[in-house]
């Protein structure tokens, strides 16, 4: 008995020791500070802008006009036919249509983008991890505590640009 106690021991004194040394290269990166001061998010807004422009420019456009149309309706109320109400209410659901069809685009084509970024930050992140010996490496937002010495934000955003 006083032999496997012993033994039971000397594994956890082992356990704890490895666990230490895992500890000492584990990193952490701040993902959301990297992609906030990468010079190419500036320049994938900018192209996102370009490509949407126009059709956001004549949504606009033709928002006033549907918004007069939802006055007469309001306004109008049973004394307008009924024919015209329907016209009016087509106009008006496809103009809504239109509107969420092209924010549904620019968030999937802004989705594609980030993706890109963040990838690129990956990869960065798996060099620096390597040059440095680290086994893991944290998001700081899913970290409790992190000393500064086990930050490679600095590193990580050097290495993107």
């Amino acid at each position: 008995m006083k032999k496997w106690l012993c033994a039971a021991g000397l594994g956890l004194a082992m356990v704890a020791s490895a666990g230490v040394q895992a500890a000492d290269k584990v990193a952490v990166v701040d993902v959301m500070s990297i992609l906030q001061k990468m010079p190419e998010r500036e320049a994938v807004a900018k192209q996102l802008d370009t490509e949407f422009k126009s059709r956001a420019t004549a949504l606009q456009q033709e928002e006033k006009s549907v918004q007069d149309k939802v006055k007469k309706l309001q306004s109008g109320g049973a004394s307008i036919k009924a024919a015209d109400r329907t016209k009016l209410e087509g106009e008006i659901k496809a103009f809504q249509q239109k509107a969420a069809a092209f924010t549904q685009d620019s968030r999937r084509r802004e989705s594609e983008e980030m993706n890109k970024l963040v990838a690129k930050i990956q990869s960065a992140v798996k060099t620096v991890a390597e040059k440095e010996g680290y086994a893991v490496v944290v998001k700081a937002d899913a970290a409790f505590y992190a000393s500064a010495d086990s930050d490679i934000t600095a590193k990580v955003l050097s290495q993107v640009k």
